[in-house]
């Protein structure tokens, strides 16, 4: 990995964008580095990118991207305002989950770019990105809750908000309430920790 301590957001970019550390990359048809706006107050992780998101480039895209829209839009924001991405960067074949090696591999990046945005809310969609950051939490009872936590490859703490992914409200209609009602809260987490 090299060192991305001294240089830019864009620069940063670049760098993952031509990354082949692991084996994703040569069964991918590109690193999906993010996309939004790096000045964000408000950082999306995902897990991975899927089939639309490796063919097009951006994360969140495909039916799941539709819904986080939707979602945005009801709180009156657009992807153009937040910054999105995924803890691994290339699409893992036939969409299974990253291995932990891959994820080992593409930590770095994630980490810097965390850093160099330095965001004042994460929010996670899905338990794995919730247990890549909180790895004691269970999605069922931990969504829409707000934790402070300093995970080990960080040189500060981050203030995190865990909400099941859009994905799993697109299976089971009984989650879509309760994303949207946790989605909501979003505005006002925001305006507390700007008080503190």
């Amino acid at each position: 990995m090299q060192n991305t301590t001294n240089i830019s957001f864009k620069t940063l970019s670049q760098k993952i964008s031509t990354c082949k550390k692991c084996i994703l990359r040569s069964s991918c048809s590109q690193v999906v580095v993010g996309s939004g706006s790096e000045r964000s107050e408000i950082l999306f992780i995902g897990e991975a990118p899927g089939k639309k998101e490796d063919e097009i480039g951006m994360p969140f895209v495909g039916a799941s991207g539709k819904l986080l829209q939707e979602m945005l839009a009801s709180i009156g924001m657009n992807r153009e305002s937040v910054y999105i991405t995924n803890i691994v960067k290339c699409r893992p074949p036939n969409n299974r989950d990253p291995l932990p090696e891959e994820i080992a591999l593409c930590t770095p990046w994630l980490t810097a770019q965390i850093e160099r945005m330095d965001p004042k809310l994460i929010i996670t969609l899905g338990r794995h990105s919730m247990n890549f950051f909180l790895p004691e939490l269970k999605i069922s009872t931990s969504h829409g809750h707000i934790y402070r936590a300093q995970p080990t490859s960080f040189t500060k703490p981050f203030v995190f908000f865990t909400l099941y992914h859009p994905a799993a409200a697109l299976y089971n209609g009984g989650l879509r309430d309760s994303l949207f009602k946790d989605f909501s809260k979003i505005p006002k987490i925001l305006k507390e920790i700007k008080k503190n």
